[in-house]
């Protein structure tokens, strides 16, 4: 450093002081009390934890076509992950087929094309559904890729109701942080309400929602604003499926939620615990949840892509290896570990394999698995919780006060670009150090074996799409789209309509065609 030397500021993310030591007085009362598997779970949602059954290991996965991706599954399944997670490019997030001009040069860039029943099918082909645990990072077509996954279900001979997985169906955060949304809040809304009610009885082992804090944290949020924001979004889900005539019993047992595993170890364990115990007092006390089912925050954690940096990427497998002990100190139900070289590429076979030995060596050779809650009564943990917990129901106290989270996305937005303003200087300024890139930084090329992806996919996709509109049934294409929107258009649940289309070979991009001349499209405000 050139000058006077600048040391670190010893704050937590959201800016409080981190003490040199903390002590018994830090401990808030009642918490020695409290035991894994009891309300408010602070100390974890089952009361044996890993001793019992470790974490689902569920890489996530997804790149061109889906019989290319198929080879990763059967690559990750084979090293020994234990549960599936479906990466998707961006024009099936917002809708679109891969021939669509919109989708040029986008199609299976950031994930998996999937565009009808039949690319449902090879993207599971030789894959028993009913043997696995699959998540779907997927928000505004969450419904439809639902209704591929149970069509290809029946198909493999497997009943709804003996499938097991998540599907995100989060669109509130995408309005917050993200930006793959297509209809306005409202409509979308009840797209998210139609599948909590239909999965009730048809998959009740499914979890119809992932509430993700993760891409909020991505965006530059704090500790603190990822748990009020993620549990604001997962109050107003809850209020919305009520006024839909749910009772709360009877759908918030399949709710689950998605965070981010950022690089503080101690802040991010107490980061999950004063999650866990303010969502059980949010749905025991708002809600009137008696079922404890209702009251536990069940989530999948992963590691922080954002603190992926490109410069010596080897770096990378240490940073995740500590925000994987995060997540599994902090008590997670399923880890997806990122890959060294994701800040340069889509990741090698090679890096994927390293970041999954790296869930497998913590959890068979670290012993931390073998006790519940191991940081339980920690001091600085104890505290940390505490402030976060309180800190989190201020924020959502603010929200509320602005209507819910529906209301309030503009002043979320805020909150995170200030909360990634303030990061960013503090990298400049060199108070925050990021090893290799403002510190101990190396002039070393990046590496030469990059995974490549195949340049012909786009155009391979679109043929195979025009292939299946000649040979598909058109009449019962056509009378399954217009059931679709007359539905849209009234009060019926969508879900058994979309499983008609999709069996009918109706594309992705037409279903989202006709539900935008019903619900419109979502134009965001320019000023908050």
């Amino acid at each position: 450093m050139s000058g006077q030397e600048r040391k670190p500021e010893r704050t937590t993310s959201w800016g409080t002081e981190r003490r040199r030591v903390y002590g018994p007085a830090d401990v808030p009362p009642g918490v020695a009390d409290e035991m894994p598997g009891k309300y408010p779970f602070t100390r974890g949602v089952h009361e044996a934890m890993y001793r019992s059954r470790l974490w689902t290991m569920r890489q996530y996965a997804g790149f061109g076509s889906a019989a290319e991706t198929n080879k990763r599954y059967r690559f990750l399944l084979e090293q020994g992950q234990t549960g599936l997670s479906v990466a998707f490019d961006l024009p099936t997030q917002m809708g679109h087929d891969p021939d669509a001009p919109i989708a040029l040069g986008e199609t299976g860039k950031v994930g998996v094309s999937i565009a009808a029943l039949d690319d449902m099918a090879d993207l599971f082909e030789g894959i028993p559904l009913e043997r696995v645990s699959t998540s779907m990072t997927i928000n505004a077509t969450a419904a439809i890729l639902l209704a591929l996954y149970v069509a290809v279900a029946r198909r493999q001979g497997v009943a709804p109701e003996r499938l097991v997985g998540t599907t995100q169906n989060d669109i509130l955060k995408e309005y917050i942080a993200r930006g793959t949304y297509i209809f306005p809040p409202a409509p979308s809304m009840r797209l998210v309400t139609d599948v909590f009610a239909w999965c009730k009885d048809a998959v009740p082992r499914w979890n119809t929602i992932s509430i993700s804090g993760y891409h909020m944290r991505e965006a530059g949020c704090t500790a603190v604003q990822e748990v009020a924001f993620t549990l604001a979004n997962g109050s107003a889900y809850v209020q919305a499926a009520r006024e839909a005539g749910l009772e709360v019993d009877a759908f918030a047992p399949q709710l689950s939620f998605f965070f981010n595993a950022h690089n503080d170890l101690v802040e991010e364990v107490a980061k999950f615990r004063a999650a866990r115990r303010l969502w059980a007092r949010i749905m025991r006390e708002r809600f009137g949840a008696r079922d404890p089912r209702s009251q536990m925050l069940r989530f999948h954690a992963q590691t922080a892509g954002s603190m992926l940096t490109a410069q010596q990427p080897e770096n990378n497998i240490v940073r995740v290896t500590v925000q994987a002990l995060a997540a599994i100190l902090g008590g997670c139900q399923s880890l997806h570990t990122n890959s060294m070289d994701e800040a340069l590429a889509l990741p090698s076979e090679h890096a994927v394999r390293i970041a999954l030995r790296t869930q497998q060596v913590l959890a068979h050779e670290s012993g931390v698995a073998d006790t519940v809650d191991p940081l339980g009564g920690a001091f600085a943990v104890e505290r940390l919780t505490r402030e976060i917990e309180d800190a989190a129901e201020a924020y959502i106290q603010a929200i509320d006060e602005r209507g819910g989270s529906v209301a309030a996305i503009g002043y979320m937005q805020r909150e995170i670009q200030d909360a990634a303003y303030r990061w960013q200087r503090e990298v400049e300024d060199k108070t925050r150090v990021v090893v290799g890139v403002n510190e101990f930084v190396t002039d070393d090329p990046p590496p030469g074996n990059l995974f490549q992806l195949d340049p012909g996919v786009a155009a391979a996709l679109g043929e195979r799409l025009a292939r299946l509109r000649r040979s598909r049934d058109a009449d019962r294409a056509r009378r399954a789209l217009d059931a679709l929107e007359a539905g849209a258009r009234g009060r019926a649940n969508l879900m058994p309509l979309l499983i008609d289309a999709v069996e009918a070979s109706v594309t992705l991009g037409e279903i989202c065609g006709r539900l935008r001349e019903v619900f419109g499209v979502h134009q965001p405000s320019v000023t908050f």
